[in-house]
């Protein structure tokens, strides 16, 4: 594409209707924008309208295309094309820092992004000059470029926060710190001497407060790793200032707005932030600052308000606290009694309370509570800061704070009594005071693992959490019943077997509830439940124990996905899967009703797929019920294929790509349930699975290649006849996977399903064709993982045509190469094969090959025939070779870029392992003695003399030991 007003007029069309609300008019223009991200000058025409456009919406439009095209194409993938030509990135690079740094803020943002995802792949190596372009911009006095600037530099560095540590990482974080610590001290001095300058200038304070908030953000990234010596040695600087900002109180910065953090709260939160960051890990280091920072934190938290606006600065101060509570060395300054009740009463209690804003929240913002609530996002909620530092305060002082709590809950649970209707918060924040004082330790998958000893929580699950939920309403006090689900879900590894029995049918009643935070909770809570194990590796609750609920179960939880809010809810659909899990053939007399209602709900969420999880539950969900009903009856394969192919059709002629992986899937799963030949619905559609555009898509590959083996294993005889002309299309596939180092071994899956169904008679003519492509391969990139697939290979194929066989094939393509493939790849590596099944193949290949090779006992090839044997002998004496040489680096399918869909395996498609051998041979060392028996009967008194004089005497004694067990002789 050339850079000419024609093309920017044609693309500024485009992008207009990319916001257009018609899929018609915005579908077609996003696949036009997509058929030409890979023309040269594509991103430079971008870069042109967003800098020169007139309208103010393309220009925005522009910069996000911008950063998601970048995001998808800058990086290079190994054995893939290069997605974006050299001088287009050369061009990029010299001109995105200049553009951003000049662009308004929106437009800034998303070049700063851009940037970022730039510099994570080339920066240090490919982009030297990006530092030193930044920090020179330091110098310009411009807080609009100087603002571009750090928040390009924040979003470069965060990920310090995160990375593991390695080499490359110190060296990248000396090479910053070396051209940006002092630069950032000086220009952190340099906006705080203006703050006080334009003390009285409201506009002036907004821009410079913002560049504090960056700064800030940026200590805490270059200081995470580890206490830089120039930070060490400037902490007084740092330090001192931060406290003094923490003081600060200026009326021009406070704003009305009582939901929106203004600048000074952001500031401060982050500050708490840094704080706690140094209290933590440099706590030698920070001492001499620690008391004053305890104080104005202290002082901080007695004055600050209850609005939303403060949540975060309250939830990071008492986050402070927290981490200091916890170090043994500052356990002194928390140990009088009435520090820890001044604690209890002004911070923790205050801040548990359940406020308007977290009711209006509850009510109409569920999504988003539930989030927070019960995922864990809610580490910038008050609460779950207050309930950190009743845990941090409990490591010391578990006996006093639990005495000073008692009371609390006590004087709460009374004030809720005189009056549930208006007094039902105190009610609340009891158990959430229980709560937090009575888990020690928690995961997402077990709940609570370790619990306070000083509080009885079956005793308070009784008196206080069962009866709300026994109540006739399900929809009365919403907030107490969410409470009292999730008390169930938290403590369901402390409170005994029969209340969770009591509990069940209390739960499938709330899945009624109109409350989309009870419903979901309910859901969520069953959903647990049936994954907690009992003895034996056995469910706790069991499918016995279920059935009397299982119709009320079923019923409810469909219904459920009919609640207001709720069509998507992905903890439903979650519960669904579960169940069916759980309850196995007691849901196949509801399974004619459930797979029309989980079609319609596919049917309908196809049209526009946005929730991944639930998607994923729902294809789990279809998959069990199939695997179910199919187990007792395999003839109800056909009823199955009936409900879904419509809608499947529909998804792959759509090309649903977030749904086209899980389609195969199932379909992989039917077709592997049919005994017979393959039913001609499937056959209509075995040439479009061939098409090289399917295949373009990392996540169809897993898929594709499983749905093509179950083509193979059920219908190879129908290809061979029917579908002849398309094999050559099915060895296309191969070769196009074999040539990736990411996918080969996919290549080999589909391989050996060809070598090992198809009639030997159609694939003839390319057998040669095939090994020649992988010596190419093996000559241009040999991987541990591409030998460890070579040799379950041509084991495979030694199995399946017989050693002479083998031997003939390579030394066709060049004389003597079947020694040296011996001799350079089976001899030395066949110790790095892993698995029971590809170990099995290989040493019976082996074995046919040192028996049943003619070649092998009268030619050059003999002197390999010792070592061979040793070999075999390793493999199955030896343990695992699982070295990988170290500069072999896979990239995983998750590593890919982009925003393809990436592989999700469905666990309940799960296919079972398929052993070649089978019951051919049960033993492989038997199977070797036998064989050797067998030739030195054909060929007297060679073996046993070949063994005598060369195999090693180790070797040598489990040889015998195989000879004695399969009770036979060498002659």
């Amino acid at each position: 594409m050339e850079l000419s007003d024609a093309n920017l007029q044609t693309l500024t069309e485009y992008l207009k209707k990319t916001l257009d609300p018609d899929p018609a008019v915005r579908r077609p223009a996003e696949k036009f924008l997509e058929s030409v991200e890979g023309s040269q000058n594509y991103p430079l025409l971008l870069l042109t309208l967003l800098e020169k456009s007139q309208e103010n919406v393309i220009k925005v439009c522009a910069s996000v295309t911008f950063k998601n095209y970048i995001k998808r194409n800058w990086r290079i993938v190994e054995d893939e094309p290069n997605k974006i030509c050299e001088s287009d990135r050369v061009a990029i690079k010299a001109n995105i820092v200049p553009l951003m740094l000049s662009s308004p803020e929106q437009i800034q943002k998303q070049l700063s992004d851009a940037i970022s995802i730039i510099g994570r792949e080339d920066f240090p190596q490919k982009w030297p000059d990006l530092l030193t372009e930044m920090v020179n911009r330091f110098q310009s006095g411009d807080f609009h470029v100087i603002n571009g600037v750090l928040r390009t530099a924040h979003s470069l560095f965060k990920r310090y926060r995160h990375e593991f540590k390695s080499n490359e990482l110190w060296t990248e974080i000396k090479l910053v710190l070396d051209a940006f610590a002092l630069p950032l001290t000086n220009l952190f001095k340099a906006t705080i001497e203006l703050c006080s300058t334009h003390a009285n200038d409201a506009s002036a304070l907004k821009v410079l407060f913002s560049s504090l908030i960056l700064i800030a953000k940026l200590f805490y990234s270059l200081n995470f790793q580890d206490l830089p010596e120039f930070f060490e040695d400037n902490m007084e600087t740092w330090m001192t200032n931060f406290h003094s900002l923490l003081t600060l109180d200026n009326k021009l910065l406070q704003t009305d707005d009582e939901e929106e953090a203004g600048l000074l709260e952001l500031l401060k939160s982050q500050i708490c932030d840094n704080a706690a960051l140094y209290a933590q890990k440099y706590d030698e280091e920070f001492q001499p600052y620690l008391p004053r920072f305890v104080t104005a934190i202290w002082n901080l938290l007695v004055t600050t308000g209850q609005e939303v606006k403060y949540d975060l600065l309250v939830s990071n101060a008492i986050q402070f606290l927290a981490s200091v509570c916890e170090r043994p060395h500052y356990k002194h300054l928390f140990e009088d009694q009435n520090t820890l009740t001044s604690i209890c009463e002004k911070v923790i209690v205050p801040n548990m309370e359940f406020r308007a804003a977290d009711e209006e929240a509850f009510e109409d913002n569920s999504e988003e509570y539930i989030r927070r609530d019960l995922e864990g996002s809610d580490i910038d909620t008050r609460r779950r800061a207050a309930c950190d530092l009743v845990r941090g305060l409990c490591k010391f002082f578990e006996g006093p704070v639990t005495g000073i709590f008692s009371g609390y809950v006590n004087s709460m649970l009374q004030e809720y009594a005189k009056n549930p209707a208006v007094n039902w918060k105190h009610k609340d924040a009891a158990i959430y005071l229980v709560t937090s004082l009575a888990s020690k330790a928690q995961t997402q998958k077990h709940g609570i693992t370790q619990a306070n000893e000083l509080v009885n929580l079956t005793e308070f699950f009784v008196n206080h959490i069962q009866p709300d939920l026994k109540s006739a309403s399900v929809n009365e006090f919403p907030v107490l019943k969410a409470d009292g689900i999730k008390y169930i879900m938290i403590f369901r590894n402390q409170v005994p077997k029969e209340q969770l029995l009591v509990s069940i049918p209390l739960l499938i009643n709330h899945l009624q509830a109109e409350s989309i935070v009870v419903h979901t909770y309910a859901a969520h809570a069953l959903e647990r439940l049936f994954t907690m194990r009992g003895t034996n590796n056995t469910t706790l609750i069991t499918a016995a124990e279920m059935a009397p609920f299982v119709e009320v179960l079923l019923t409810n939880l469909f219904k459920a996905l009919t609640l207001p809010g709720s069509s998507e809810n992905e903890y439903i659909m979650k519960a669904i899967m579960r169940s069916f899990s759980l309850l196995q053939e007691s849901i196949i007399p509801y399974i004619p009703s459930v797979i029309t209602q989980l079609t319609q709900k596919l049917l309908a969420v196809s049209k526009n797929p946005s929730k991944p999880h639930f998607n994923h539950y729902m294809f789990e969900s279809i998959c069990l019920s199939i695997r179910i009903t199919c187990k007792a009856n395999p003839d109800a394969v056909g009823n199955f294929e009936e409900a879904l192919f419509m809608v499947f059709t529909e998804i792959l002629q759509n090309d649903v790509q977030e749904f086209i992986p899980y389609v195969f899937q199932v379909m992989s799963l039917l077709l592997e349930m049919h005994k017979n030949e393959i039913p001609s619905s499937y056959m209509a559609l075995f040439p479009h699975l061939l098409q090289p555009v399917l295949w373009e898509r990392t996540g169809n590959i897993p898929p594709l290649v499983r749905l093509l083996q179950a083509y193979l294993e059920r219908g190879a005889n129908t290809i061979a006849s029917a579908a002849a002309d398309k094999i050559p299309g099915l060895l296309g596939v191969f070769q196009k996977l074999i040539a990736s180092k990411a996918n080969d071994h996919q290549g080999f899956y589909l391989l050996n399903s060809i070598i090992e169904q198809m009639p030997p008679e159609s694939v003839d003519q390319y057998r040669k064709q095939i090994f020649i492509l992988l010596f190419q391969r093996l000559q241009n990139s040999k991987t541990t993982k591409f030998i460890k697939s070579f040799l379950v290979f041509i084991n495979l194929y030694c199995l399946k045509y017989g050693a002479l066989a083998l031997q003939e094939i390579f030394d066709s393509i060049q004389p003597k190469m079947f020694g040296m493939v011996l001799e350079k790849i089976i001899i030395p590596e066949i110790q790095k094969v892993s698995g029971q099944v590809e170990k099995k193949i290989c040493a019976v290949g082996i074995t046919k090959i040192l028996t049943e090779c003619p070649p092998m006992m009268d030619t050059e090839y003999t002197k390999l025939w010792i070592p061979l044997l040793q070999a075999l002998i390793g493999l199955f004496e030896l343990p695992e070779d699982d070295t990988i040489p170290d500069e072999e680096h896979f990239i995983d399918i998750e590593d890919t870029p982009g925003y393809q869909t990436a592989f999700s395996q469905l666990a309940f498609a799960g296919k079972k392992e398929h052993d070649p051998v089978g019951q051919m041979v049960n033993n492989p060392r038997i199977h070797l003695a036998q064989s050797l028996h067998k030739l030195s009967t054909a060929c007297p008194g060679r073996v046993p003399s070949m063994l005598s004089t060369s195999l090693n005497a180790e070797a040598l004694q489990y040889l015998q030991g195989y000879l004695q067990a399969a009770s036979v002789t060498l002659h």
